[in-house]
This record gives C-alpha cells, sequence and structure tokens, in this order.
C-alpha cells in the first residue's frame, strides 16, 4: 500500500500559487479563466482542498500548461529525505 505524503496538498497549492503569480494573475482572474470560484483557488492555494482531476485540468489550461507540469512542480516541492 503506497504511503500518503500530508504535505502533497500544500506543495501543489505552493506550485498553483507560482504559477499563477508568474503569469501576474491574481487569484480572481485564474478563477475567472478556469471557472472555479475564487475562495476554492484560495483554498488549493493553501494546501486545505486536494482539487479533482477535473480541476487540475482547468487550473492547467488557465494557467497555459499541462496537468502532470503541475504535480510535477508539487513533487519537486518535496525535499530530500
Amino acid at each position: 500500500m503506497a504511503t500518503r505524503d500530508p504535505a502533497l496538498r500544500q506543495r501543489f497549492g505552493i506550485a498553483i500559487q507560482n504559477a499563477r503569480r508568474e503569469m501576474g494573475l491574481s487569484q480572481e482572474e485564474l478563477a475567472h479563466r478556469s471557472n472555479l470560484q475564487v475562495s476554492f483557488i484560495s483554498r488549493i492555494e493553501r494546501g486545505l482542498h486536494a482539487p479533482s482531476l477535473e480541476a487540475i485540468a482547468a487550473l492547467a489550461e488557465a494557467l497555459e500548461t499541462k496537468p502532470h507540469l503541475l504535480v510535477k512542480a508539487a513533487e519537486d516541492e518535496r525535499t530530500p529525505a
């Protein structure tokens, strides 16, 4: 059985926030582009919510990237043990 990584949500949120800021977008603009609610974007960025695959795809499209690259960015944030 795979071990769950409790910090993955936080790292994914940081990856979303970094990508959003690199594009110069506010949370409101990202919400508009992805057709998601601002409060949902905020919860993701703070690591309080794990988005569905559909939400990850919508975020990736809005951020002009691929879903797997967002997940990879979250994985790359992991510090070596």
